[in-house]
């Protein structure tokens, strides 16, 4: 199973962004086991919902309305961006919260967090151990309910220079 991460370009205005965090996937897709043509997920949540039985019940290509293993692919395995792998039968994101997943500028690898609903961001489990202790509310839940596996970035998909990328920072006033 596999899905794409697509670098989101930087923006030089200097304001900071408040819109997904750069570097952050963007686009979720999984691997027809017929065909092996990709197919892209329309949301994060019916991705998850895929992931979560993949290994008893394989994603194929008709369980996507009007399409078929005979269809055209959706999008190409290539290095036009950059994928990652993601691992099978992962537990889906509880009710009211959000995972994310953002990509290290150096490309080595990508973190995982959880949003909880009061906004409280959650880096570990064993923040999500203690958030759950301390909202009685979200008593149904467990620390199981929550992965913080990340998933593989596929190298051969990255940039080849990377590692050398650095932002260049012009300065502004003064005359020469």
């Amino acid at each position: 199973m596999k899905i794409k991460a697509e670098k989101t370009p930087m923006k030089r205005s200097g304001v900071p962004r408040t819109a997904a965090p750069r570097n952050s996937i963007n686009v979720w897709s999984v691997q027809c086991r017929d065909c092996f043509k990709w197919r892209i997920i329309p949301t994060q949540e019916e991705y998850e919902e895929i992931r979560k039985k993949f290994v008893e019940d394989p994603f194929v290509c008709t369980k996507k309305i009007n399409v078929s293993c005979n269809d055209p692919t959706d999008m190409e395995y290539d290095n036009s961006r950059v994928w990652v792998v993601d691992k099978p039968n992962l537990p889906k994101t509880p009710p009211g919260f959000h995972r994310g997943l953002v990509l290290r500028k150096d490309f080595s690898k990508l973190d995982c967090y959880y949003i909880a609903p009061n906004g409280r961001k959650l880096r570990a489990g064993t923040e999500v151990a203690s958030f759950l202790k301390e909202n009685p509310e979200f008593k149904d839940l467990s620390t199981s309910d929550f992965s913080f596996s990340v998933p593989k970035v596929m190298m051969d998909t990255v940039p080849v220079d990377a590692a050398k990328v650095e932002v260049k920072v012009e300065s502004s006033g003064g005359s020469k």
